[in-house]
Protein backbone atom coordinates (compact mmCIF):
# COMPACT_ATOMS: atom_id res chain seq x y z
CA UNK A 1 0.00 0.00 0.00
CA UNK A 2 1.55 3.19 -0.79
CA UNK A 3 2.07 6.04 2.09
CA UNK A 4 -0.58 8.74 1.92
CA UNK A 5 -0.65 12.31 2.69
CA UNK A 6 -2.64 15.49 1.64
CA UNK A 7 0.19 17.17 0.10
CA UNK A 8 3.37 16.03 -1.22
CA UNK A 9 6.34 18.34 -1.41
CA UNK A 10 9.54 17.30 -3.80
CA UNK A 11 12.44 19.28 -3.12
CA UNK A 12 13.78 20.21 1.03
CA UNK A 13 15.07 23.60 -0.08
CA UNK A 14 13.74 27.06 1.22
CA UNK A 15 10.60 26.81 -0.94
CA UNK A 16 9.69 23.54 -0.13
CA UNK A 17 10.36 24.04 3.27
CA UNK A 18 8.59 27.35 3.43
CA UNK A 19 5.95 25.61 1.35
CA UNK A 20 5.51 22.15 4.21
CA UNK A 21 5.53 24.93 7.43
CA UNK A 22 2.86 27.09 5.91
CA UNK A 23 0.77 23.87 5.40
CA UNK A 24 1.24 22.37 8.50
CA UNK A 25 0.31 25.10 10.72
CA UNK A 26 -2.66 24.61 8.62
CA UNK A 27 -3.56 21.35 9.41
CA UNK A 28 -2.49 19.59 6.63
CA UNK A 29 -0.62 16.78 6.74
CA UNK A 30 2.20 16.96 4.21
CA UNK A 31 5.14 14.92 3.61
CA UNK A 32 8.79 16.36 1.98
CA UNK A 33 10.84 14.13 -0.10
CA UNK A 34 14.62 14.90 -0.25
CA UNK A 35 17.59 13.69 -3.03
CA UNK A 36 19.77 14.29 -0.08
CA UNK A 37 20.71 11.87 2.19
CA UNK A 38 22.06 14.85 4.91
CA UNK A 39 21.31 18.68 5.40
CA UNK A 40 23.03 20.90 3.25
CA UNK A 41 25.74 23.07 4.70
CA UNK A 42 26.55 25.10 1.30
CA UNK A 43 25.30 28.36 0.96
CA UNK A 44 23.91 29.42 -2.61
CA UNK A 45 21.70 32.18 -1.90
CA UNK A 46 22.68 34.42 1.02
CA UNK A 47 20.62 37.93 0.53
CA UNK A 48 17.47 37.70 2.02
CA UNK A 49 14.89 40.73 1.24
CA UNK A 50 12.69 42.82 3.33
CA UNK A 51 9.26 41.21 2.06
CA UNK A 52 10.92 37.69 2.53
CA UNK A 53 11.91 38.91 6.02
CA UNK A 54 8.42 40.25 6.32
CA UNK A 55 6.84 37.24 5.50
CA UNK A 56 8.92 35.30 7.93
CA UNK A 57 7.89 37.82 10.31
CA UNK A 58 4.17 37.16 10.62
CA UNK A 59 5.13 32.77 10.62
CA UNK A 60 7.19 34.60 14.30
CA UNK A 61 10.82 33.38 12.73
CA UNK A 62 11.93 36.69 11.34
CA UNK A 63 13.74 38.05 14.65
CA UNK A 64 16.06 34.39 15.23
CA UNK A 65 17.05 34.67 11.53
CA UNK A 66 17.70 38.85 11.71
CA UNK A 67 20.00 37.94 14.80
CA UNK A 68 22.31 35.58 13.21
CA UNK A 69 23.10 37.80 10.44
CA UNK A 70 24.24 40.88 8.65
CA UNK A 71 22.14 43.61 7.87
CA UNK A 72 23.21 46.13 5.07
CA UNK A 73 21.56 49.22 4.67
CA UNK A 74 22.73 49.90 1.15
CA UNK A 75 22.23 47.64 -2.40
CA UNK A 76 25.32 47.71 -4.54
CA UNK A 77 23.71 48.72 -7.92
CA UNK A 78 26.13 49.39 -11.46
CA UNK A 79 29.15 50.78 -10.79
CA UNK A 80 29.49 52.45 -7.54
CA UNK A 81 25.59 53.19 -6.82
CA UNK A 82 24.09 52.51 -4.32
CA UNK A 83 20.18 52.59 -3.27
CA UNK A 84 19.76 53.51 0.47
CA UNK A 85 17.32 50.68 1.79
CA UNK A 86 16.63 53.02 4.99
CA UNK A 87 13.98 54.78 3.23
CA UNK A 88 12.17 51.40 2.88
CA UNK A 89 8.21 51.52 4.26
CA UNK A 90 8.48 48.16 6.05
CA UNK A 91 9.83 46.99 9.53
CA UNK A 92 13.11 45.74 7.98
CA UNK A 93 14.55 48.51 6.38
CA UNK A 94 17.69 46.72 5.19
CA UNK A 95 18.94 43.37 3.20
CA UNK A 96 19.81 40.29 5.40
CA UNK A 97 23.20 38.83 5.17
CA UNK A 98 22.29 35.29 6.18
CA UNK A 99 24.26 31.58 4.48
CA UNK A 100 21.54 29.73 3.09
CA UNK A 101 21.60 26.83 5.41
CA UNK A 102 21.08 28.98 8.25
CA UNK A 103 17.33 30.06 6.56
CA UNK A 104 16.89 26.20 5.77
CA UNK A 105 17.78 25.05 9.09
CA UNK A 106 15.29 27.80 10.46
CA UNK A 107 12.63 27.03 8.05
CA UNK A 108 13.13 23.05 8.58
CA UNK A 109 12.73 23.38 12.37
CA UNK A 110 9.77 25.42 12.12
CA UNK A 111 7.97 22.78 9.65
CA UNK A 112 8.68 19.46 11.65
CA UNK A 113 7.79 21.18 14.95
CA UNK A 114 4.45 21.67 13.25
CA UNK A 115 3.65 18.22 11.81
CA UNK A 116 5.26 18.33 8.52
CA UNK A 117 7.64 15.11 7.71
CA UNK A 118 11.04 15.55 6.30
CA UNK A 119 12.26 12.54 3.97
CA UNK A 120 15.84 12.67 3.40
CA UNK A 121 17.72 10.34 0.61
CA UNK A 122 14.20 9.85 -0.85
CA UNK A 123 14.93 10.30 -4.91
CA UNK A 124 11.66 10.62 -6.62
CA UNK A 125 11.78 8.17 -9.77
CA UNK A 126 8.19 8.92 -11.76
CA UNK A 127 4.90 10.97 -11.17
CA UNK A 128 1.56 9.50 -12.05
CA UNK A 129 -1.89 12.04 -11.67
CA UNK A 130 -5.29 10.97 -11.74
CA UNK A 131 -8.69 12.76 -10.97
CA UNK A 132 -8.46 12.20 -7.40
CA UNK A 133 -4.93 12.48 -6.56
CA UNK A 134 -1.13 12.18 -7.33
CA UNK A 135 0.98 8.88 -7.35
CA UNK A 136 4.80 9.39 -6.81
CA UNK A 137 7.22 6.77 -7.05
CA UNK A 138 10.34 7.61 -4.95
CA UNK A 139 14.05 5.33 -4.61
CA UNK A 140 15.35 5.97 -0.84
CA UNK A 141 18.94 5.56 -0.36
CA UNK A 142 18.39 2.13 1.55
CA UNK A 143 17.41 0.56 -1.72
CA UNK A 144 13.64 -0.04 -0.82
CA UNK A 145 11.14 1.57 -3.46
CA UNK A 146 8.50 3.05 -1.82
CA UNK A 147 5.17 5.00 -3.17
CA UNK A 148 3.74 7.89 -1.95
CA UNK A 149 -0.04 8.71 -2.48
CA UNK A 150 -1.47 12.70 -2.80
CA UNK A 151 -4.21 15.01 -3.24
CA UNK A 152 -2.09 17.02 -4.56
CA UNK A 153 2.00 17.49 -5.12
CA UNK A 154 4.60 20.12 -5.85
CA UNK A 155 7.57 20.72 -7.10
CA UNK A 156 10.36 22.86 -5.15
CA UNK A 157 13.08 20.36 -6.65
CA UNK A 158 15.16 23.10 -8.16
CA UNK A 159 16.63 23.81 -12.04
CA UNK A 160 17.00 20.19 -13.34
CA UNK A 161 13.28 19.31 -11.67
CA UNK A 162 12.01 15.93 -11.90
CA UNK A 163 8.51 16.89 -11.38
CA UNK A 164 8.78 19.69 -14.17
CA UNK A 165 10.09 16.57 -16.57
CA UNK A 166 7.59 14.36 -15.47
CA UNK A 167 4.83 16.64 -16.28
CA UNK A 168 6.35 16.88 -19.77
CA UNK A 169 6.88 21.10 -19.26
CA UNK A 170 9.51 22.54 -21.53
CA UNK A 171 11.51 25.50 -19.71
CA UNK A 172 12.29 27.80 -22.38
CA UNK A 173 15.01 30.29 -22.13
CA UNK A 174 18.89 30.82 -22.82
CA UNK A 175 22.48 30.63 -20.76
CA UNK A 176 22.71 34.08 -20.04
CA UNK A 177 26.34 33.76 -18.82
CA UNK A 178 28.86 30.80 -18.85
CA UNK A 179 31.94 29.91 -16.80
CA UNK A 180 30.93 31.92 -13.48
CA UNK A 181 33.48 31.20 -10.97
CA UNK A 182 32.19 31.01 -7.27
CA UNK A 183 34.17 31.18 -4.27
CA UNK A 184 33.44 30.89 -0.31
CA UNK A 185 36.87 31.81 1.61
CA UNK A 186 38.44 34.39 4.13
CA UNK A 187 39.96 37.49 3.63
CA UNK A 188 42.69 39.34 5.33
CA UNK A 189 41.20 42.19 4.61
CA UNK A 190 37.68 41.33 5.98
CA UNK A 191 34.71 43.79 3.97
CA UNK A 192 31.70 45.05 5.91
CA UNK A 193 29.37 45.47 2.90
CA UNK A 194 28.86 44.26 -0.48
CA UNK A 195 31.69 45.16 -3.13
CA UNK A 196 30.75 45.04 -7.05
CA UNK A 197 32.24 46.55 -9.83
CA UNK A 198 32.77 45.36 -13.80
CA UNK A 199 35.79 46.17 -15.77
CA UNK A 200 36.50 45.39 -19.40
CA UNK A 201 37.83 41.77 -18.43
CA UNK A 202 35.25 40.89 -16.59
CA UNK A 203 33.03 41.42 -13.17
CA UNK A 204 33.71 40.54 -9.57
CA UNK A 205 31.40 40.65 -6.76
CA UNK A 206 32.50 40.16 -2.78
CA UNK A 207 29.86 40.02 -0.35
CA UNK A 208 30.30 39.12 3.68
CA UNK A 209 27.78 35.86 4.63
CA UNK A 210 27.47 37.02 8.16
CA UNK A 211 29.38 34.35 9.35
CA UNK A 212 32.97 35.03 9.00
CA UNK A 213 33.54 33.57 5.22
CA UNK A 214 32.69 36.07 2.41
CA UNK A 215 31.09 35.10 -0.91
CA UNK A 216 33.26 35.82 -4.65
CA UNK A 217 31.42 35.69 -7.79
CA UNK A 218 33.34 36.37 -10.40
CA UNK A 219 33.55 36.13 -14.29
CA UNK A 220 36.70 36.46 -17.10
CA UNK A 221 35.58 37.19 -20.01
CA UNK A 222 38.81 36.24 -21.34
CA UNK A 223 38.89 33.21 -19.57
CA UNK A 224 35.84 31.64 -20.57
CA UNK A 225 36.36 27.72 -19.50
CA UNK A 226 33.85 24.55 -19.31
CA UNK A 227 31.91 24.06 -15.78
CA UNK A 228 33.18 20.81 -15.20
CA UNK A 229 36.90 22.75 -15.70
CA UNK A 230 39.07 22.49 -12.51
CA UNK A 231 38.73 26.05 -10.61
CA UNK A 232 42.01 27.68 -8.53
CA UNK A 233 41.58 30.55 -6.37
CA UNK A 234 44.39 32.16 -8.61
CA UNK A 235 41.71 32.05 -11.02
CA UNK A 236 39.64 34.15 -8.90
CA UNK A 237 42.31 36.64 -7.39
CA UNK A 238 43.03 37.38 -11.07
CA UNK A 239 39.84 38.22 -12.04
CA UNK A 240 38.84 40.16 -8.68
CA UNK A 241 42.23 42.02 -8.64
CA UNK A 242 41.32 44.01 -12.26
CA UNK A 243 37.86 44.59 -11.14
CA UNK A 244 37.99 45.58 -7.63
CA UNK A 245 41.64 46.74 -7.49
CA UNK A 246 42.68 44.12 -4.76
CA UNK A 247 41.67 40.59 -3.68
CA UNK A 248 41.35 41.65 -0.13
CA UNK A 249 43.64 38.90 0.64
CA UNK A 250 41.47 35.86 0.00
CA UNK A 251 42.27 32.57 1.27
CA UNK A 252 41.57 29.15 2.67
CA UNK A 253 38.59 28.63 0.29
CA UNK A 254 36.01 26.16 1.65
CA UNK A 255 33.94 26.51 -2.08
CA UNK A 256 34.90 26.70 -5.08
CA UNK A 257 33.06 26.00 -8.10
CA UNK A 258 32.26 27.13 -11.72
CA UNK A 259 28.54 27.16 -12.94
CA UNK A 260 26.55 28.85 -15.43
CA UNK A 261 23.65 31.25 -15.34
CA UNK A 262 20.20 30.65 -17.11
CA UNK A 263 17.38 32.78 -17.54
CA UNK A 264 14.23 30.07 -18.14
CA UNK A 265 10.87 29.94 -16.84
CA UNK A 266 8.34 27.27 -17.59
CA UNK A 267 5.13 28.26 -19.15
CA UNK A 268 2.82 26.75 -16.56
CA UNK A 269 3.29 26.15 -12.69
CA UNK A 270 0.32 24.02 -12.52
CA UNK A 271 -0.88 20.82 -14.14
CA UNK A 272 -3.86 19.45 -12.51
CA UNK A 273 -3.10 18.37 -9.56
CA UNK A 274 0.55 19.12 -9.64
CA UNK A 275 2.26 22.55 -9.08
CA UNK A 276 5.95 24.19 -9.31
CA UNK A 277 7.23 26.62 -6.71
CA UNK A 278 10.52 28.40 -6.74
CA UNK A 279 14.07 27.44 -9.42
CA UNK A 280 11.48 23.89 -10.61
CA UNK A 281 9.39 27.39 -12.05
CA UNK A 282 11.68 30.12 -12.96
CA UNK A 283 15.92 30.43 -13.05
CA UNK A 284 17.42 33.82 -13.50
CA UNK A 285 20.90 36.01 -12.86
CA UNK A 286 21.76 36.28 -9.64
CA UNK A 287 22.23 39.95 -10.04
CA UNK A 288 19.65 41.31 -6.89
CA UNK A 289 20.02 38.58 -4.79
CA UNK A 290 16.36 37.51 -6.51
CA UNK A 291 16.72 33.68 -6.32
CA UNK A 292 15.75 32.64 -3.50
CA UNK A 293 13.23 35.18 -2.09
CA UNK A 294 11.17 34.66 -5.06
CA UNK A 295 10.82 30.87 -3.96
CA UNK A 296 9.98 31.92 -0.35
CA UNK A 297 6.92 34.12 -2.14
CA UNK A 298 5.93 31.51 -4.37
CA UNK A 299 5.34 29.02 -1.49
CA UNK A 300 3.57 31.86 0.56
CA UNK A 301 1.25 32.25 -1.76
CA UNK A 302 0.78 28.57 -2.96
CA UNK A 303 0.45 27.40 0.85
CA UNK A 304 -2.89 28.84 1.85
CA UNK A 305 -4.29 27.98 -1.55
CA UNK A 306 -3.82 24.49 -1.15
CA UNK A 307 -4.68 24.32 2.46
CA UNK A 308 -8.28 25.62 1.60
CA UNK A 309 -8.86 23.06 -1.33
CA UNK A 310 -7.71 20.61 1.10
CA UNK A 311 -10.43 21.55 3.26
CA UNK A 312 -12.63 21.93 0.42
CA UNK A 313 -13.18 25.84 1.45
CA UNK A 314 -11.75 27.03 -1.94
CA UNK A 315 -13.52 26.38 -5.47
CA UNK A 316 -11.01 25.78 -8.40
CA UNK A 317 -10.37 28.54 -9.84
CA UNK A 318 -8.38 29.74 -6.07
CA UNK A 319 -5.61 27.40 -7.32
CA UNK A 320 -5.56 28.87 -10.61
CA UNK A 321 -4.73 32.16 -9.21
CA UNK A 322 -1.72 30.80 -8.09
CA UNK A 323 -0.17 30.88 -11.41
CA UNK A 324 -1.69 33.94 -12.61
CA UNK A 325 -0.21 35.65 -9.71
CA UNK A 326 3.26 34.32 -9.98
CA UNK A 327 3.77 33.87 -13.53
CA UNK A 328 4.32 37.67 -13.56
CA UNK A 329 6.67 38.19 -10.99
CA UNK A 330 9.23 35.34 -12.09
CA UNK A 331 8.75 36.77 -15.45
CA UNK A 332 9.38 40.13 -13.79
CA UNK A 333 12.56 39.02 -11.90
CA UNK A 334 14.03 37.45 -15.12
CA UNK A 335 13.83 40.45 -17.45
CA UNK A 336 15.03 43.10 -14.17
CA UNK A 337 17.85 40.79 -13.26
CA UNK A 338 19.09 40.06 -16.80
CA UNK A 339 19.11 43.86 -17.19
CA UNK A 340 20.94 44.45 -14.59
CA UNK A 341 23.27 41.79 -15.73
CA UNK A 342 23.84 42.59 -18.95
CA UNK A 343 24.43 46.32 -18.07
CA UNK A 344 27.10 45.08 -15.61
CA UNK A 345 28.60 43.12 -18.96
CA UNK A 346 28.78 46.35 -21.38
CA UNK A 347 31.98 46.32 -23.42
CA UNK A 348 32.24 49.37 -24.52
CA UNK A 349 34.16 51.80 -22.05
CA UNK A 350 32.01 54.79 -23.21
CA UNK A 351 28.43 53.05 -23.04
CA UNK A 352 29.71 51.75 -19.68
CA UNK A 353 30.58 55.65 -18.30
CA UNK A 354 27.50 56.45 -19.53
CA UNK A 355 25.70 53.72 -17.92
CA UNK A 356 27.40 54.24 -14.40
CA UNK A 357 26.79 57.82 -14.45
CA UNK A 358 22.93 56.82 -15.16
CA UNK A 359 22.88 54.84 -12.20
CA UNK A 360 24.36 57.34 -9.92
CA UNK A 361 21.91 59.66 -11.11
CA UNK A 362 18.64 57.52 -10.58
CA UNK A 363 19.69 57.11 -7.31
CA UNK A 364 20.02 60.67 -6.41
CA UNK A 365 16.33 61.11 -7.15
CA UNK A 366 14.59 60.04 -4.11
CA UNK A 367 11.24 59.02 -6.08
CA UNK A 368 12.65 57.30 -8.39
CA UNK A 369 15.34 55.80 -5.88
CA UNK A 370 12.28 54.67 -3.42
CA UNK A 371 10.97 52.77 -6.36
CA UNK A 372 14.26 50.98 -7.52
CA UNK A 373 14.73 50.21 -3.72
CA UNK A 374 11.13 49.17 -3.18
CA UNK A 375 11.18 46.61 -6.32
CA UNK A 376 14.51 45.26 -5.63
CA UNK A 377 13.16 43.80 -2.58
CA UNK A 378 10.17 42.51 -3.20
CA UNK A 379 8.62 45.94 -1.00
CA UNK A 380 6.67 46.73 -4.51
CA UNK A 381 5.09 43.45 -5.31
CA UNK A 382 1.24 43.44 -5.48
CA UNK A 383 -1.27 41.38 -7.27
CA UNK A 384 -3.79 43.93 -8.72
CA UNK A 385 -7.40 43.13 -8.78
CA UNK A 386 -11.01 44.72 -8.13
CA UNK A 387 -12.21 44.87 -4.74
CA UNK A 388 -13.17 41.57 -3.39
CA UNK A 389 -11.78 39.43 -6.21
CA UNK A 390 -8.60 38.11 -3.96
CA UNK A 391 -9.51 36.19 -0.85
CA UNK A 392 -7.13 38.51 0.72
CA UNK A 393 -9.04 41.01 0.49
CA UNK A 394 -12.31 39.49 2.28
CA UNK A 395 -12.64 40.41 5.94
CA UNK A 396 -11.45 37.15 7.36
CA UNK A 397 -8.74 36.30 5.28
CA UNK A 398 -7.44 32.39 5.15
CA UNK A 399 -4.72 31.75 7.49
Amino acid sequence: MPETTEVLIVGAGPTGLMLAGDLAAAGVSVTVLERRTRKSVLTRAFAVHARTLELLDARGIADELVAGGARIDRLQMIGDAQLDLARLPSRFPFMLLTPQHETEALLAGRAEALGAEVVLGAEVTGLRQDADGVRVSVRRSDGTRPTFRARYAVGADGMNSVVRTALGLPFPGRAALRSVMLADVRLSVPQQEPVANAVREGIAFVSPLGDGWHRVVAWDRGKQMPVEAALGLDDVRTITRKALGTDFGMHDPRWLSRFQTDERQVPRYRVGRVFLAGDAAHVHSPAGGQGMNTGLQDAANLAWRLAAAVRGQAPDGVLDAYEAERHPIGRSVIRDSGRMMRMALVHSPVVRTLVNAASRTAVRIPPLADRMAAKATGIAVAYPAPSGAHPSQESAPPT
